[in-house]
């Protein structure tokens, strides 16, 4: 009967096979920016070699040199310096860490994903005044939003863009933070409610790529995946006007039954888009009954507003519940009473919302 050591190297055979027809798409992108990773990933892992493999050879070297068997091996239990093992043993690694220490230096400046592109690709830079396409990310449970500003339609799970144009990714998340990736692209960026992060990058190839969350953000999040596609222009302005055929308006009310959670949805396009919906989905005030964030903060930063603003915080309640589809659960509110000169102790009935936690 063979045994567990036999079978596990015979499982071993076909696992190597079916390794061998994976698409290895990070070392081998379709953009700038993702080709440009891949040479630090290159360049950083054989400088590390540099160190590595001397290393495991001379493990291997001294455990075959100095193994029981071998009494012709010169033993000196005493000797313990040498001055140019000492040189070899510390400048060598010193020499591989400054090296890495200046290619990051270099690389985390000039792949910062906020830093506008320079160049289309290798020896090519962006033309004159040239304008990057802008999409509008939106990370939803559990699918991607796509909004196009300048074209003014909406996608969900597919983008497209054309070959050898600048793209300008404004990124957010409607619940949970999640990671926004396209492998043939560039590097992942996360995506958080209530914040903004941004990725500049370029397609340099036409095809049909793929993209997905690589931060896990709960039960769909392995389906949470979309098509990108590189195209030509032409292709570009079919993609756009087959969006516009979709007809329909993505408005406020939409967006609220879009970002519920929902798994492995299908390809969904919108031919217009509400006006400041991008914004009001980063600000947290897609509700009409819902305080922005840019507001709420602009109001503290000028010193708040008092009574009336804890007052408007209670009120905030209902919709913050609507909105996680509460409305039918006790209410809840951190306000709990409204203190004046008259009241000094407060009166939970002057709160706009009962409280069960009063402060």
């Amino acid at each position: 009967m063979p045994s567990t050591h036999r079978l596990r190297g015979l499982l071993a055979v076909p696992a190597a096979a079916l390794l061998a027809g994976c698409n290895a798409v990070v070392l081998s992108p379709s953009g700038d920016i993702a080709a440009q990773q891949r040479d630090l990933i290159v360049v950083s892992t054989v400088l590390m070699l540099l160190i590595i493999v001397p290393v495991i050879f001379l493990t291997f070297l001294f455990a075959w040199r100095y193994r029981q068997a071998n009494t012709e091996a010169e033993y000196q239990p005493d000797w313990d310096h040498s001055t140019g093992l000492e040189l070899i043993i510390w400048s060598a690694p010193l020499a591989i860490i400054i090296a890495l220490g200046a290619i990051t230096w270099v690389s985390t400046h000039k792949l910062d994903p906020y830093r506008p592109l320079d160049r289309i690709s290798e020896g090519r830079a962006v033309p004159e005044g040239a304008k990057p396409l802008v999409i509008e990310v939106v990370a939803l449970d559990w699918k991607w939003l796509f909004l196009y500003p300048e074209q003014g339609i909406a996608t969900v799970n597919e983008i497209a863009a054309p070959v050898d144009r600048p793209i300008q990714f404004k990124i957010t998340a409607s619940t949970v933070m999640n990671s926004f990736y396209i492998p043939a692209l560039a590097g992942q960026i996360y995506a958080m409610p209530g914040m903004e992060t941004k990725l500049h990058a370029v397609i340099n190839a036409q095809g049909n790529f793929e993209g997905f969350s690589a931060n896990y953000s709960g039960a769909g999040f392995s389906g949470m995946r979309f098509r990108f596609h590189g195209v030509d222009q032409a292709g570009f302005d079919q993609w756009v006007k087959q969006a516009k055929d979709a007809g329909g308006e993505l408005g406020r009310d939409g967006y609220l039954q879009l970002e519920k959670p929902s798994e492995r949805d299908p390809v969904r396009r919108w031919a217009t888009v509400a006006p400041g919906l991008y914004d009001a989905i980063l600000n947290r005030c897609v509700e009409a009954n819902r305080m922005c964030m840019k507001d709420m903060m602009a109001i503290d930063a000028n010193g708040g507003l008092g009574k009336p603003g804890s007052f408007n915080v209670a009120s905030l309640d209902d919709a913050t519940r609507s909105r996680l589809g509460l409305a039918d659960t006790p209410a809840r509110s951190y306000v709990g009473a409204m203190c004046t000169v008259t009241n000094p102790e407060g009166a939970a009935t002057a709160s706009p919302a009962p409280a069960t936690q009063p402060i």
